[in-house]
């Protein structure tokens, strides 16, 4: 299982976790892209940036998916990696599992499958979206917010630190009360985490936030946690 859990980043601050990517990669396959997370209006938009943000990575073509069932429909081992997008975090993780697709994303992570997750695509990865309530709006009324949990118990919180600083602190008293029953990552947009198997690697060179038992940990910059 090879995860790369961006905080929502783009361009520089993604630089290092794109190089990473990179030296990892099937380069002779291509990427699928997955924008389920943003309005369908917003498709042709995320396209132009996604090649602009993958130029650096060395793959034939980037595949844009438009639909739920067009990506229940796909064979994923045609494709050296899948990105998945950011945008509303409950739309994308309804769209996944109302195709099936979580079950063949899992599965996929199962069997060596790479995966960068933005925002959105990387808050899905936690262990449920408790901690995005604040910033994502649940008008699909998603019942079910299990997310994959690949970090066994943690749940994610991204663009932490990039917001207005009374968003911010918003925020933290929001997790520190939520971690009182559960454990919570928050990642600015400059940090990418790194989940290779049972380690994970910090790629950036900013402090990330631990929430658990109502505390909240500064862990410094690339310093590799498990």
């Amino acid at each position: 299982m090879k995860v790369f859990l961006c905080g929502g980043g783009s361009g520089t601050q993604t630089r290092k976790a794109n190089q990473r990517l990179n030296e990892l990669i099937d380069h002779s396959k291509p990427c699928l892209y997955i924008p389920l997370a943003m309005d369908k209006q917003r498709y042709g938009g995320c396209y132009e940036w996604i090649n602009d943000e993958l130029k650096n990575v060395h793959i034939p073509h980037i595949d844009m998916i438009r639909s739920k069932d067009e990506l229940a429909s796909k064979n994923l081992l045609d494709y050296s990696f899948l990105y998945i997008g950011g945008g509303n975090t409950f739309k994308l993780l309804k769209e996944l599992k109302a195709s099936r697709a979580f079950e063949k994303i899992s599965e996929y992570l199962h069997n060596d499958g790479i995966i960068f997750g933005g925002s959105a695509g990387a808050i899905i990865f936690g262990k449920d979206l408790e901690a995005c309530r604040l910033d994502d709006a649940n008008e699909v009324n998603l019942k079910e917010i299990d997310g994959f949990d690949i970090l066994n118990g943690v749940s994610l919180l991204c663009h932490y630190t990039n917001r207005s600083a009374e968003k911010d602190e918003q925020s933290r008293k929001y997790l520190l009360e939520l971690s009182k029953s559960g454990k919570i990552l928050a990642l600015p947009e400059e940090v990418t985490l790194f989940v290779n198997d049972n380690k994970v690697e910090v790629l950036g060179g900013h402090p990330y936030y631990y929430f658990e038992a109502g505390c909240m940990k500064r862990i410094e910059k690339e310093q590799n946690i498990g």
